[in-house]
């Protein structure tokens, strides 16, 4: 057998390896609620390949490949617990593993490592929580897609409907072609799953999901409890009603909290998750979940401020065109965006820069920003240039980041990559609130300027979910708990040889 078949036989065990965890998985997720995790990256839905890239990315953590030889017995011992609600990290499992001295089985050190999820103290399943999304654009089609994928197990977020003006056009075929925007998308690709219609009840079967359409053009006159939704959580993406006022014509029948996919005025809260969505009061009722750009650039700021400090700054984001340019020169309100958005760059203006006052009250440094809006349809880039309160180094500030992106509270917000080819069509389907690109990072000693991409569609969304499922309440618990999960950081030569794909 020569070197090239031991090669190809490793790689087909492993398959199998990996396929045989895929209905353990399943299994977890649907009758316990239990979402299982590999070094915070969700293994739930995901095909053979998926489940051995992921083990792949075990390098970025610990300098070395993860083997699903080493996390199925991990995965194998969770079945035979008590398991309540929660996410569990195999990955984390099997690195702690390697370094515990205390000559435990795998089976006793799972047991010690998840006892929060069982016995009587885990979390109890419940009902799952009403989901309303008012408006079905860009945004919206996003939303249902990352809510339907969630709905796994019965438990947690459900969308039950969605709210909509009526379209012009023959009549009975404004149903089919929603449904068919949300099956089929030119940037996103095809919806993972099955789609039909029920035209007599108007409405849309996605993955065994009932979603009713309703249609009005004024919040004021829709009675959500008529169509047996109660407590829900409204997503408004429509950006109609930006401040208290407007937002609370939502506060119907059936609706107990509002959530807005754009900037809030005056005294609505600006939530950018992982930074301050601690902040919401339990009573809040209207929240913002502010800009996909100023989502981009809070985590980046509050983690270079944590670190270095910061006096000043300034954002410039590269920003791919949306629904709100005309595709051909026509009237616009606004100044420029009336020139033909794929054929043009567009010098337009940004809110996030003003926005991070409301999300990092504490950082007093003056932020400014610009934009310009370029012929891309998806991924966007925020130039942020700052002066940091103290001087440091390009490689200083690029390992902070990446242990940042790896380790740290933020990992869901920041992810970082060294690959020196990557350009905008790479971040399509990044779940991640920006991307921190390491080549292109400049550092001359107290000035640092950051090269952030962000897919300002599905990047965005996956934040606005974040916050849904914490106000809902159907954030599970992770184990092992973070202080006794810390695994080594590899050195710098495996990590810049690991991180480029």
């Amino acid at each position: 057998m020569t070197v090239n078949d031991d090669v190809f036989t490793n790689w087909k065990h492993r398959e199998e390896i990996a396929e045989s965890m895929i209905p353990i998985i399943g299994k977890l997720h649907r009758e316990r609620d239990v979402t299982v995790l590999l070094h915070s990256r969700s293994l739930v839905n995901k095909s053979v390949i998926s489940i051995l890239k992921a083990h792949r990315f075990a390098r970025q953590i610990a300098g070395a490949e993860l083997s699903v030889t080493e996390t199925l017995p991990f995965l194998q011992a969770l079945t035979a617990l008590d398991l309540g609600p929660s996410q569990i990290d195999i990955g984390m499992l099997a690195a702690t593993y390697k370094g515990d001295d205390r000559g435990l089985s795998v089976e006793e050190f799972t047991a010690r490592a998840v006892a929060g999820a069982t016995g009587p103290d885990k979390s109890e399943r419940r009902a799952s929580r009403d989901v309303v999304l008012y408006g079905f654009g860009r945004i919206g089609r996003l939303l249902a897609r990352l809510l339907i994928e969630k709905a796994g197990s019965g438990n947690g977020l459900r969308l039950r409907a969605i709210v909509v003006r009526k379209g012009a056009g023959e009549a009975g075929q404004d149903l089919v072609k929603r449904a068919s925007l949300l099956r089929r998308d030119s940037i996103h690709g095809q919806f993972q799953g099955t789609i039909t219609v029920d035209e007599a009840n108007s409405t849309i079967v996605a993955n065994g999901n009932e979603i009713k359409v309703i249609y009005s053009d004024d919040p004021t006159s829709v009675d959500y409890t008529a169509y047996g939704i109660e407590d829900a959580i409204l997503i408004d993406n429509t950006g109609r009603w930006r401040d208290r006022e407007g937002l609370s014509k939502h506060l119907r029948p059936g609706v107990d909290k509002v959530i807005l996919t754009a900037p809030g005025k005056g005294d609505v809260p600006n939530v950018v998750h992982g930074v301050n969505h601690d902040m919401i009061k339990p009573d809040e009722q209207i929240i913002s979940c502010a800009s996909c750009t100023t989502n981009a650039i809070v985590p980046p700021l509050k983690a270079m401020a944590d670190e270095y400090g910061v006096l000043r700054g300034h954002v410039e984001t590269v920003h791919s065109f949306t629904n709100d340019q005309n595709l051909l020169d026509n009237y616009h309100k606004s100044d420029r965006r009336g020139r033909s958005a794929p054929l043009n760059m567009v010098i337009t203006e940004t809110g996030a820069a003003s926005a991070v006052a409301k999300a990092l009250p504490d950082l007093k440094a003056k932020i400014t920003g610009s934009s310009i809006r370029v012929p891309v349809p998806d991924v966007s880039i925020a130039i942020l240039n700052l002066q940091l309160a103290r001087e440091t180094s390009r490689e200083e500030v690029l390992d902070y980041l990446r242990d940042v992106s790896l380790t740290s509270p933020l990992k869901r917000q920041i992810d970082f990559i060294t690959a020196p080819d990557a350009v905008s069509n790479d971040f399509i389907g990044s779940r991640h609130a920006s991307i921190v690109d390491a080549g292109a990072t400049k550092v001359d000693g107290d000035n640092a300027i950051l090269y952030l991409w962000y897919d300002n569609e599905f990047g965005y969304s996956c934040q606005v979910i974040r916050v849904v499922q914490y106000v809902s309440g159907t954030e599970h618990p992770t184990y092992p708990a973070p202080e006794s999960a810390s695994a080594p950081a590899p050195d710098s030569a495996s990590a810049s040889a690991s991180i480029s794909d």
